[in-house]
């Protein structure tokens, strides 16, 4: 829990004007870096498969952060988005950050499903025990036999 509330406030919307100030130089520095690698290597065309309705929606939203427009063709998935960037963007900036952000969403949505399934259901949420491996079981007809 500790955790999650430290890498919430590493990325929560800022507080005070001096924050919200800091935030927004952050989010200008990253467009002009994105340009900068633009102009230096020109856009390529990127196909983006994500596995589900969550990452795809933060990813989307990370794209239109620093301006760049997400689109897909008609016909393709729903899991599909593509996007015009410069390899090294999509290497050294963007993909870096879903990632991270990711896995806090992915930590955050497993924490509040196990908290939601424990206090409706009132039991111990997540994953089955694990158990030593268990011994082959006899196959029918064995097991008859040993009972004659």
């Amino acid at each position: 829990m500790e955790k999650l509330r430290r890498i919430e406030a590493l990325h929560a919307r800022p507080g005070s004007e001096g924050e919200r100030y800091a935030a927004e130089r952050a989010r200008e520095r990253i467009q002009a870096r994105l340009k900068q690698l633009e102009a230096e290597e020109p856009p390529i065309e990127f196909r983006f498969s994500l596995a589900d309705q969550w990452s795809r929606h933060l990813f989307v939203a990370l794209l239109r952060r620093y301006g760049v427009h997400p689109y897909r063709y008609r016909g393709q998935r729903r899991t599909t988005v593509m996007a015009r960037l410069s390899r090294a963007f999509v290497n050294e900036t963007l993909w870096p950050e879903f990632l991270e952000l990711q896995s806090t969403l992915v930590a955050y949505f497993d924490a509040l499903t196990d908290r939601v399934i424990e206090q409706v259901l009132e039991v111990r949420a997540g994953e089955a025990e694990e158990q030593p491996e268990a011994a082959p079981a006899l196959a029918p007809q064995e097991h008859q036999e040993s009972l004659l």
